[in-house]
């Protein structure tokens, strides 16, 4: 056997014997005598071992070259453009592949873009040899070989219409449809190149989960044209990364539009009594009070805002600080609330509390106003029968923990704030928290306000504080009643419920 042979049996790239022998003469000629044969075999194959990658999440813009195998999930157009200094226009054709770790575009270019339309077909499985770099929506491989591979089985679904569960980074062309949970206005911001950019967020769910979509300029407008409940359609929009988690984007080759279809959004909920701090969980339950919304300056002189309410489920209650345009949302005691990606933090008087950032989203299951209460602040709408399933948040006991450029510097979070932004923020909590004064044990009190909580004890809320009282009287939820009574440990012990 010899030195070529001994060094290809130890090789684990995918490349025939004769091509490695050709490979080995080119490097000994390249090296102008400098290397014998065995050294440059070690050589070839040390640079063969490195461009294969073990699946497409291991392709790196900084790689020389990648080889990998993969499954064709979409065929785009061939589009022609212009070479400097050259008569013959460049073709190119990008084609979306995947495998069980993800996706990526590949570039065929020229005579490869000709073979690409005429003989690749959707469901294909591809050989291929490529330069990554970075996209236009994320890292696409430039091909340079490409063959087919019909041995090899990649466990890919190819579906003209995706689910949030299907998505995986550097995934483009993607057509979702979900239910509207939750939407933002539109910001603005400044370029490298002098620019403005145009930003704005959905939040879409389905049956399989949910995710954050980002629409860039001409599109960032489109938030607007959404209110929750109602379902949407993302056209064409590409899969990126934020603080690791996976966003969908839309740019101006893709659009959102309104649907007539049903859609099951089925969210888990983490019970309240089991959250931790530092998590970053899902909670739901009924709205028990509601304090008025607080203005806070920032350290940079700006404007921030926040309010405070308390949740509770069926294993206990917690207050959750909502920030930014999260205060605005329009919901008050008796609502029942799913709280997506909401922070767990140390709050005031070391009781634990949940931070709604511009993360977070707020999803109203029942409002007040829909089951025939009174008082509160609600209003909001509650879940449609259309799109059914949202209300298997609420109480649930057995719940279980949810444009490429100049685009990408886009700050889609410049007007969400969070509970450690600033010590001002952290004033403007804890003074929202502190409410008016305690009664004292042994005082005779009238307490007049709406049933947050029904049963024993039920709970009180008068828009600034709540009460927790004791009586016998069937009260129900919503109703405005007035209790008066005697002050025990912080409980009325009512005489009178009218």
């Amino acid at each position: 056997m010899s030195d070529i042979e001994g060094v290809y049996e130890d090789l684990e790239a995918d490349v025939s014997l004769e091509e490695f022998r050709e490979a080995v003469e080119a490097k000994v000629e390249q090296m102008g005598g400098l290397a014998d044969e065995e050294t440059a075999a070690m050589l070839v194959a040390h640079e063969l071992g490195e461009s294969e990658v073990g699946g497409v999440a291991d392709i790196e813009p900084g790689m020389e070259e990648a080889k990998f195998v993969a499954k064709v999930i979409s065929i785009g157009e061939m589009r022609t453009f212009e070479r400097d200094g050259e008569d013959e226009d460049g073709r190119v054709v990008n084609v979306e592949v995947a495998d069980e770790t993800g996706s990526v575009r590949a570039a065929f270019w020229d005579d490869h873009a000709e073979a690409a339309i005429e003989e690749l077909e959707e469901g294909q499985v591809l050989r291929i040899k490529g330069r990554p770099k970075e996209g236009f929506s994320g890292v696409e491989v430039s091909v340079d070989d490409v063959e087919p591979d019909a041995d090899t089985e990649v466990d890919v679904q190819v579906s003209d219409t995706h689910t949030v569960e299907d998505l995986s980074l550097g995934l483009s062309n993607v057509n979702l449809v979900g239910l509207v949970l939750d939407t933002d206005s539109v910001r603005t911001f400044d370029r490298d190149d002098g620019s403005e950019g145009r930003v704005s967020n959905l939040v879409l769910g389905d049956e399989t989960g949910r995710i954050r979509v980002t629409l860039w300029d001409d599109q960032a407008d489109l938030a607007t044209e959404f209110d929750p409940d109602e379902t949407a359609e993302v056209i064409d929009g590409y899969v990126k990364e934020r603080d690791g988690q996976l966003e969908l984007h839309v740019g101006n080759r893709g659009a959102v539009e309104a649907v007539d279809e049903e859609v099951e959004y089925v969210p888990e909920s983490t019970p309240i009594e089991d959250v931790e701090i530092g998590q970053t969980v899902d909670i739901a339950g009924v709205i028990r009070s509601a304090d008025p919304k607080r203005t806070f300056d920032r350290d940079d002189g700006s404007e921030g805002q926040v309010r405070n309410i308390r949740v509770q489920d069926a294993t206990g209650d917690i207050r959750v600080a909502l920030w930014g345009e999260k205060a605005d949302v329009n919901i008050g005691p008796g609502d029942e609330v799913a709280l997506g990606d909401v922070e767990i933090q140390d709050g005031w008087q070391d009781d634990l509390e949940a931070s709604a950032g511009w993360q977070s989203t707020i999803t109203v299951l029942e409002s007040q106003s829909d089951s025939g209460g009174t008082g509160g602040e609600s209003g909001a709408d509650g879940a449609s029968d259309q799109n059914a399933g949202l209300s298997a948040f609420a109480g649930d006991e057995d719940g279980a923990g949810s444009e490429a450029g100049g685009d990408a510097g886009a700050s889609a979070d410049d007007t969400g704030a969070t509970a450690a932004e600033s010590a001002d923020a952290g004033g403007a909590a804890a003074e929202a928290n502190a409410g008016s004064d305690e009664p004292t044990n042994g005082e005779e009190l009238e307490f007049t306000g709406v049933v947050v909580q029904a049963g024993d004890p039920i709970v009180l809320d008068d828009g600034e504080t709540t009460m927790s009282v004791a009586t016998d009287v069937d009260v129900g939820l919503g109703e405005e009643v007035t209790a008066r009574g005697v002050v025990r440990d912080g409980r009325l012990e009512a005489n009178d419920v009218f």
